[in-house]
């Protein structure tokens, strides 16, 4: 097993050889005896930082046998050599148990986050590269450290009534909003199918949110809070998208290297709030789509990133500074910028779709 190729890198590989040497060499060159002892019963245990299982036990066994030599040349002899090698094979002993031990941890941590993150791409898959006339990038940074999801959401497919694709946000994040993300998710792929308007596809999810929270209400697995939503619809000529907003942060047009923010005219409530619209009828707002123009939609994580002084990430310079054109790239991008400016702090889930009508 190799190491690094320079710097601090090769240290825990060097250290085990150099501990045997040195323990060696202490044990047969000092004034007084033992002084060896420790370095060459800590050996094994350094081993184990760098090394398998099998190469550690190799070190723990020179280490038995180093002692035993080192003894003998130093003239101790019957008991004094027993104790001296069986003192050192006991704590070789312990440091390959110990590093048993953190291997198998190390399986079962592995085997768990495959799984775990299967599961949660079951809930959250990645929709297709390329949909009718539009290219797709989806990127997804949770706020939970080994998470591959938490509380933010996205789905896009092709309906009778076009393109159809939402982004959301549950209150809350990490895997405890992901039984919100679940329903969410379901439900949109199953309405988008048959609600013939986003007002009656959001409908359809503000009540099946509801109808899961009071399932679950007071259950371990009880379904987060409300749920903003922003819902887009482009039909399959690709040259115009509407937008309805319940309570989310308003995408991003991106035409000719500007970046405009889509505002709501009319701001409407979350979903799954028991209020439902806030002006009761619907608020569907349509707005043109060139060749080349990019839509993107993005959750509060990346709009309420901060800096270390406290100020939030300028979304529009993110997509214009970059220059690119490309749904993967701006979606890199944008990731890439959001990262730099919290100095790679997760403060908060933070997703993001990016469509991108080609020419």
């Amino acid at each position: 097993m190799g190491g690094p190729a320079d710097g601090l890198g090769r240290v825990p590989y060097v250290a085990p050889p150099l501990l045997l040497l040195g323990g060696v060499a202490a044990d047969v060159f000092s004034p007084e005896p033992y002084y060896g002892l420790p370095l060459l019963a800590c050996t094994s245990m350094v081993a184990g930082l760098s090394y398998s299982f099998r190469v550690s036990a190799l070190f723990a066994l020179a280490a038995g046998v180093a002692a035993a030599g080192s003894a003998g040349s130093a003239g101790r002899a019957g008991s004094a050599l027993l104790i001296d090698v069986a003192a050192v094979l006991f704590v070789s002993l312990v440091g390959l148990w110990i590093k048993w031990l953190v291997d198998r941890q190390g399986r079962n941590l592995a085997v768990a986050l495959t799984v775990a993150e299967a599961a949660q791409r079951a809930v959250l898959p990645a929709p297709p590269a390329d949909v009718g006339p539009l290219a797709v990038a989806d990127r997804y940074v949770a706020a939970q450290q080994g998470a591959a999801i938490g509380g933010d959401l996205y789905a896009l497919q092709e309906t009778p009534f076009g393109i159809r694709a939402v982004i959301g946000d549950v209150r809350g994040k990490g895997l405890p909003a992901v039984s919100a993300v679940s329903v969410a998710v379901g439900a949109f792929r199953e309405a988008a199918e048959h609600a013939p308007t986003l007002h009656e596809l959001a409908d359809r999810l503000d009540r099946a949110l509801d109808r899961e929270g009071e399932r679950r209400r007071g259950s371990e697995d009880d379904v987060e809070g409300f749920v903003t939503a922003l819902l887009v619809q482009i039909p399959p000529s690709g040259d115009t998208v509407t937008v309805l907003n319940r309570g989310h942060p308003p995408p991003y047009l991106l035409h000719d290297g500007n970046a405009v923010c889509l505002e709501p005219t009319h701001p409407e409530l979350p979903l799954s709030t028991g209020l439902g619209s806030a002006t009761g009828a619907p608020v569907e707002e349509t707005f043109p789509l060139a060749p080349n123009d990019s839509l993107v939609l993005v959750t509060d994580g990346v709009t309420e990133a901060r800096n270390a002084q406290g100020d939030f990430f300028d979304v529009r310079w993110g997509l214009c500074s970059a220059g690119l054109s490309r749904a993967d790239e701006l979606a890199d991008a944008l990731v890439k910028a959001v990262t730099e400016w919290t100095d790679g702090r997760r403060q908060d889930d933070m997703a993001l779709l990016v469509l991108t009508r080609g020419a």
